[in-house]
């Protein structure tokens, strides 16, 4: 049983919202998203609060119903407050900066590696910290993955890509035997 569905997602008096057919509009200080809501789900908004209900018993209806509540919830932080992951990049020789709407690595590979940033998102450098942000969480998180994906830490010298505040194990190297 969903506990997240049950709960009515209140909306900001700073956020306007709007229902047609089955796409949920929220417009806010940052900017507007929308989601075609599943079908096994209904959503009304009613005095400042959406509901999400199921529509019917099955088990897609029921994975669907906290999802949708969610979603929305995350939508409504988006448009007032927006989202930010924060990458830290570790290693001697590697670089990045942003220039227009690229960003160029050099990562010890043979050759320059760009990165076009995706539409909706700001990406920022500050020495060796990658910033990105936009109103959209399921971007902003996938954009951060896939860079960190270019180069993952690895657990031998904590070279590569790492959140801010990710903790990775460290592994002992070989030993020189006697």
């Amino acid at each position: 049983m969903s506990r997240i569905g049950k709960k009515p997602v209140v909306v900001p008096a700073t956020v306007k919202a709007s229902i047609q057919a089955n796409v949920v509009s929220l417009t806010g200080a940052k900017g507007t998203l929308s989601l075609a809501h599943h079908t096994d789900v209904s959503v009304e908004f009613a005095d400042g609060k959406f509901t999400v209900n199921k529509l019917g018993e099955s088990k897609r209806a029921q994975a669907i119903w906290g999802t949708t509540a969610k979603l929305l919830s995350n939508m409504i932080e988006g448009v007032t407050n927006g989202f930010q992951k924060q990458l830290e990049l570790n290693g001697v020789g590697f670089r990045m900066a942003v220039q227009g709407k690229k960003i160029n690595f050099a990562l010890g590979f043979s050759h320059p590696v760009e990165v076009d940033i995706v539409e909706g998102l700001e990406a920022k450098v500050e020495g060796n910290v990658l910033t990105i942000s936009g109103i959209d969480k399921q971007k902003v998180g996938q954009f951060a993955a896939e860079i960190r994906g270019l180069k993952p830490v690895e657990p031998y010298k904590g070279k590569g890509f790492r959140y801010v505040g990710e903790i990775v194990r460290r592994k002992e190297g070989k030993k020189a035997s006697a």
